[in-house]
């Protein structure tokens, strides 16, 4: 296989996607038997790393995790689907969205209870930023979803740079220390 195939330049979200699986069990849970927040943000990390690696092919690193919705409980028993895929590539990072789904076993009705967006890095093994392929959204959704996590990347960024500035007001100077 030549490195063109496996490195190509660009990437559908098709090619992303990543689904896990997981059986809510009690020691996922809270005294009232619902998934902890923070088990389930485990959960979403990883799907979500899945996606980031399948289309970077090296390592990756959770940068940030933008945002989260945490829409109903999640209860011991449930199976826990998430299905994960690159929403945009741009030069080092990715955006990743990660949609959550709860199933009772019994009956087989399932209901959406979690949905977040993360931001992955791709790394070398010395921990050194990698250029990601770029990525090419096929669907309308898929297009919307691209359109989207720009949007909120300028966000992040702008939002970066007004706490960047107010740490930066709030700090003393060394000379002021002394």
């Amino acid at each position: 296989m030549s490195s063109v195939e496996t490195n190509p330049a660009a990437r559908t979200v098709a090619s992303t996607q990543s689904e896990m699986t997981e059986i809510i069990l009690p020691n996922d849970t809270n005294i009232l038997g619902n998934l902890l927040g923070g088990r389930l943000m485990h959960f979403i990390d990883l799907t979500g790393g899945m996606a980031a690696y399948q289309h970077s092919r090296t390592y990756v690193v959770t940068a940030a995790m933008d945002h989260i919705d945490f829409i109903r409980p999640v209860h011991v028993g449930s199976l826990l689907t998430l299905k994960s895929s690159v929403n945009r590539a741009f030069t080092s990072s990715m955006e990743v969205g990660v949609k959550v789904w709860a199933e009772n076993p019994l009956t087989g009705v399932q209901v959406h209870v979690a949905s977040a967006y993360l931001v992955f890095v791709a790394i070398d093994k010395e921990g050194h930023r990698q250029k990601v392929p770029e990525l090419l959204p096929e669907t309308p959704n898929e297009h919307r979803r691209y359109a989207d996590a720009l949007l909120r990347r300028e966000h992040r960024e702008a939002e970066g740079a007004r706490r960047k500035q107010e740490r930066q007001a709030h700090s003393v100077p060394k000379s002021a220390k002394a």
